[in-house]
């Protein structure tokens, strides 16, 4: 089918497309520059246009990616250990089997740490043909992907858009997601200047056009980092590039200053320079550590300049480096790496804006995450109540096995349940299901059968048959 000239009805398929593709064009910017941060692949310190081709080399080894860190350091903390329904004390054992059938548990740190570097990421969820009781999962990059949400709302998607290359063609792919039905297209890479590609359905052989959607809602789904009221998510770094920045034009004057001005250099006066048969001067001297050097002129003077001094720009470097860790609440011995004589108490100190940030930035994440559960369980026939998932983070607090240990018998004593024990020990959800039967066994063989009563009365025990018949039960 020809591409059409006439503009697409609002609402449409194709109007959803050019508008979408638009509003990712002006976003990957954005995701562009914080990656580039991220990988350490920083803007060139400005000096005089002058020298930048003599000092090249000095200008791409004076990058030091203090940003990387801040990301690493805060992305690493959140860790996806499972899925709570509604009262269960326990992980949702088919809503993580699901989650482990797509490898999220393991890409859902790849989704997270791109939450975190550019501010956002996305999963798409699709049935499975070859098993419709496990849906597939994507993880989808943000330079490809983009939600539209209704008027009024941060929440409800209206439309969807992810768009590649096609490395064996070519050719430019898309696909509209909407809640009746995913259209796509195709269009050839347009010329450098070309911001819209002049797209066309793209028919696929058995495929009707457009394709069913069965899930009745779009399937792609953001995950967003620092989200505001306006629904625009923030990058962890977006606002200490400019430290960044400074950091680095710190580093390339010091490296000058090591280069041409860090040794000590000597002057000579009222001593006449040899020359050579061709009358060009030859140094006098050879400096060497068994070398000695011997003047006979008694009015020959030698002297020697101060080598700069390198401290102030190290301590501009370190100060910069505190300025960012404060901004973003990491750990400043991270970033410097060093760190001696503290206890622990204030180590865990130091820690408690990160582990703080941490906490807050998993709830809107977990929003996103919440979403994606709830349509593959939805795609897989699952008729509960899914209003109420909650993600189960893994606790982003370091603490050794001693304090840990100390703080789970504590909480025993109050009659938390041992799953819920078990979960802040840090055990994964497969792991909790293991212990509870290899521990509802252990009672069985015990007790013969109940294993229930190896950790205390079920809450509906009645009476004994002495307190019935008024006996004395002593």
């Amino acid at each position: 089918m020809a591409p059409s000239l006439r503009k697409p009805e609002a609402g449409s398929a194709e109007w959803w497309l050019d508008r979408l593709w638009d509003e990712l064009g002006k976003r990957r910017e954005y995701v562009e520059c914080m990656r580039q941060y991220y990988s350490g692949d920083h803007p060139l310190p400005m000096i005089q246009d002058k020298a930048r081709p003599a000092f090249q080399r000095l200008l791409k080894q004076a990058r030091s990616n203090y940003v990387g860190l801040v990301v690493d350091a805060t992305a690493e903390r959140m860790q996806v250990d499972g899925f709570r329904l509604g009262a269960e004390n326990v992980g949702d054992t088919e809503a993580w089997r699901v989650w482990q059938a797509s490898s999220m548990d393991a890409d859902s740190d790849l989704l997270i740490t791109e939450a975190v570097k550019v501010g956002r990421a996305f999963a798409l969820v699709a049935p499975n043909p070859d098993d419709p009781a496990t849906p597939i999962i994507t993880a989808e990059d943000a330079t490809q992907a983009i939600v539209a949400y209704k008027p009024g709302s941060r929440r409800e998607r209206a439309a969807g858009l992810k768009t590649w290359l096609d490395d064996w063609t070519g050719q430019l792919m898309a696909t509209v997601y909407l809640p009746d039905g995913l259209y796509k297209f195709q269009a050839p890479k347009p010329p450098s200047g070309v911001t819209r590609p002049r797209w066309e359905q793209r028919l696929v052989e058995g495929e009707a056009w457009p394709a069913p959607n069965p899930l009745g809602a779009v399937p792609l789904v953001e995950i967003q980092n620092r989200p505001d009221l306006l629904g625009e998510a923030h990058s962890e770094i977006e606002d200490v590039l400019d430290i960044q920045d400074r950091i680095n034009k710190t580093l390339i004057d010091r490296m000058m200053a090591q280069e041409f001005s860090a040794f000590r250099q000597r002057w000579m006066t009222g001593y006449e320079v040899p020359t050579d048969e061709n009358g060009q001067p030859v140094e006098p001297f050879k400096a060497a550590v068994d070398r000695l050097w011997v003047i006979e002129d008694e009015n020959v003077q030698i002297g020697e300049f101060q080598a700069t001094d390198l401290r102030p720009y190290l301590d501009s470097i370190e100060s910069d480096v505190q300025h960012m860790a404060a901004r973003t609440r990491t750990p400043a011995q991270y970033l410097l790496g060093k760190l001696s004589n503290v206890n622990g108490e204030t180590l865990k100190a130091t820690e408690s804006g990160l582990v703080s940030k941490v906490r807050q930035r998993c709830r809107p994440l977990g929003e996103g995450v919440e979403e994606i559960v709830r349509l593959y369980l939805r795609a897989a026939g699952d008729d509960r109540d899914l209003s109420s998932i909650e993600v189960i983070w893994h606790n982003p607090e370091f603490r050794t096995e001693g304090e840990l240990v100390d703080a789970l018998l504590k909480m025993s004593t109050l009659g938390v349940p041992r799953e819920a024990l078990w979960e802040r020990w840090g055990a994964s959800q497969t792991e909790i299901a293991q212990w509870r039967e290899l521990a509802d066994q252990q009672a069985s063989r015990i007790l013969g059968g109940d294993p229930a009563s190896l950790f205390g009365p079920k809450p509906d025990a009645g009476v004994t048959d002495a307190e019935e018949s008024g006996g004395d039960a002593g």
